[in-house]
């Protein structure tokens, strides 16, 4: 029997008058209070236990049982709270020893931001101070951010719904082709090809080209594993940097550290955010390499925030990185990975909806279509700025009256559950599944 949404609390009748939602039409605005959160789920006000298979938005990868990062950051506070950025702190200090220690190549030096949008912000400024040179080149399936450069680097539906008249586009970005089989007129190798044509026609006016090692929102669109390091030799061959946004890629999600580093890519920028503390503080980071850091010995580096490294984020930051470490969470990704591929493959064999499966370790997501034969989308990429209820959105709120969570977006289920999953947690999400599948099965054309 579906359930039925209750009355709301006074809390979420606050909340409803007087916060702004996010990424909604305020009518639409209706927020389930959560009240309190075990191990990989959270707890509704009205009592029902929901397992959490997103990491709500591909972010809290270390499930809600951390109790390392809560004391880390309940010391710190006691100790330290806060001190603006030139000032020196323990915290941020190791931070940056250990980040530099576990992202891929000569990658070495850390500018904090407090959010994914900020971090790449950074990287834009970073990449056209050191090349003296200002395009930056994205693809059109992404998403880095709802900041002013890094929403116009996007190729989110979001950005066009933003429109010129609430927010111009910043100048300087262009867009190529992603290495999407299932959707494009493209592939793979050919949208490498494009990009490489772009980069030569643009006449050497690019600073940097970013990349999702594998796209999250859009579609946990996956490349083929010679993808990122030609494209890495294609834009150092154009005197560009190779810029990847890891924000939700980073942090073991994939079975490794690094997605960059599955792919034996070495980015001259990686960008990160959510995984680096498991959202238990807002820390974001832009890494450089070394080389990139000697440049700004003596070149100014024209950028700062006032949270930026934050000692009790940075704390967060350090207990994260030994949680995953003590408890080997990127070695489970990976176990966990496998497990979850093969029983969503056959979730695919038993579903006619279900068009392809995408991803790697805890990075999956599935693509549903109207039509066996075609692949027609159920839902159209406009479709993620409006209000339109979708057969995508009666799918994952038939798996949420089951009590299970997926994050939906642009056609996609996305499967991204926390690094601490067990294989019982796997069985329990695609049975939920399984059942809400047989939705979009009866809404096929054919």
């Amino acid at each position: 029997m579906e359930k039925q949404r209750p009355e709301r609390n006074e809390t979420e009748r606050l909340d409803r008058e007087y916060t702004l939602g996010t990424w909604t039409r305020q009518r639409d605005f209706d927020p389930t209070q959560i009240v309190d959160t075990e191990g990989p789920r959270i707890v509704t006000a009205d009592g029902d236990s929901i397992l959490d298979f997103s990491s709500q938005y591909v972010c809290t990868s270390l499930g809600y049982d951390a109790e390392r990062i809560a004391d880390a950051v309940s010391e710190q506070i006691r100790e330290v709270p806060y001190v603006s950025p030139g000032w020196s702190t323990e915290p941020r200090a190791k931070l940056s020893e250990k980040l530099a220690d576990i992202t891929p190549g000569s990658l070495k030096k850390t500018f904090y931001s407090t959010s994914g949008t900020e971090a790449n912000e950074v990287a834009f400024k970073i990449a056209r101070a050191y090349t003296g040179k200002h395009k930056i080149l994205s693809r059109y399936r992404s998403y880095h951010g709802a900041t002013a450069a890094s929403l116009s680097a996007s190729g989110d539906p979001r950005r066009v719904a933003q429109g010129p008249e609430i927010q111009p586009e910043v100048p300087g970005m262009i867009k190529g082709p992603d290495p999407y089989a299932y959707g494009s007129s493209l592939d793979p190798d050919e949208s490498l090809e494009y990009i490489d044509e772009m980069l030569e026609l643009e006449g050497g006016t690019v600073a940097g080209v970013l990349v999702e090692p594998l796209v999250g929102s859009n579609g946990v669109l996956t490349p083929p594993d010679d993808y990122l390091p030609r494209l890495q030799e294609i834009a150092r061959d154009h005197g560009a940097l190779l810029i990847c946004d890891e924000v939700m890629t980073g942090f073991g999600r994939t079975g490794e550290w690094f997605a960059s580093t599955l792919y034996d890519a070495e980015p001259d920028i990686i960008t990160m955010a959510k995984g680096l503390t498991g959202s238990y503080q807002p820390l974001a980071a832009t890494t450089v390499t070394e080389e990139i850091g000697e440049y700004f010995e003596d070149n100014l580096l024209n950028q700062g925030h006032t949270f930026s490294g934050h000692p009790v984020a940075c704390a967060a930051g350090i207990a994260a990185i030994d949680t995953y470490e003590e408890e080997e969470l990127v070695e489970n990704a990976s176990e966990m990975g496998s497990y979850l591929k093969s029983e969503l493959e056959a979730l695919a064999d038993r579903h006619p909806s279900v068009g392809e499966r995408r991803g790697v370790g805890l990075h999956q997501g599935i693509e549903l279509t109207k039509s066996e034969r075609e692949r027609v989308p159920f839902e159209e990429r406009s479709d993620k700025v409006s209000s339109k209820q979708t057969v995508l959105d009666e799918v994952g709120a038939r798996a949420l009256e089951n009590d299970v969570y997926f994050y939906t977006s642009v056609n996609t289920i996305v499967v991204t559950p926390p690094l601490t999953i067990t294989e019982a947690h796997v069985d329990e999400a695609i049975a939920a599944l399984d059942d809400a599948l047989e939705i979009s099965d009866s809404a096929m054309d054919e």
